[in-house]
């Protein structure tokens, strides 16, 4: 049995997204945040050596990291869903809107979340070339999903699974206002009236208001 390891208000919501997408068993460890840190609680922190979510235990399996945990999952248990063959047109798209979750978009807003905390001036020039950045991101976000559905293109992949948190919930950690990107916010609309999105995170995260506007 698959054994899903769920921080609340974490980037481990992606992988009870994902197990609810493929229809697959699991078995899902809630764990809550302390109350004043926000951080993971002591036994979370036992689990991997970095203290991070997400971790799985799939048999003697244990692994953290999202992207490996996503990719380890659709590859072993998906049967071909969510993922494009390498022939297929959209295939290099899948790759790189994969990989910008994780490698762009939540690096940015993790920056900006720590330096938002140092109550630097609106003039510093780290905090203006960060913020720049994150709305760099969030601009190709938004010039790609004006021109096709998902991140890919027709199709929902694990691509899209990969980026969402960073879009939703993470505001809850930095909050920013999507209004100037309208083509995103029709996309978490898109997102949204996905059961199995509304079943993960129920699940997962039961009674979170969730950030889709």
């Amino acid at each position: 049995m698959l054994t899903v390891h769920h921080l609340g208000q974490s980037q481990s919501e992606r992988v009870v997204w994902l197990c609810e997408e493929l229809g697959i068993p699991y078995d899902l460890k809630i764990y809550d945040r302390d109350a004043v840190t926000r951080l993971a609680p002591p036994e979370y922190k036992a689990l991997h050596p970095l203290g991070a979510a997400p971790v799985i235990q799939d048999g003697d399996v244990l692994l953290a990291e999202s992207g490996a945990i996503v990719e380890y999952i659709v590859t072993k248990h998906g049967e071909g869903r969510l993922v494009l063959a390498p022939d297929h047109p959209d295939f290099a798209q899948l790759l790189y809107w994969f990989h910008f979750a994780n490698g762009t978009l939540q690096p940015a807003t993790g920056r900006n979340m720590i330096l938002g905390r140092l109550d630097l001036p609106a003039d510093n020039p780290l905090l203006k070339a960060m913020t720049a950045r994150l709305g760099l991101a969030l601009g190709l976000l938004e010039a790609r999903l004006a021109k096709a559905d998902h991140l890919a293109g027709r199709e929902f992949t694990t691509a899209d699974i990969m980026a969402v948190f960073s879009l939703t919930t993470m505001r809850y950690f930095l909050p920013f206002d999507l209004s100037p990107y309208p083509a995103i916010l029709a996309y978490l609309q898109r997102i949204a009236a996905r059961p199995a999105y509304r079943r993960a995170m129920e699940k997962g995260d039961p009674g979170m208001p969730l950030l889709l506007t």
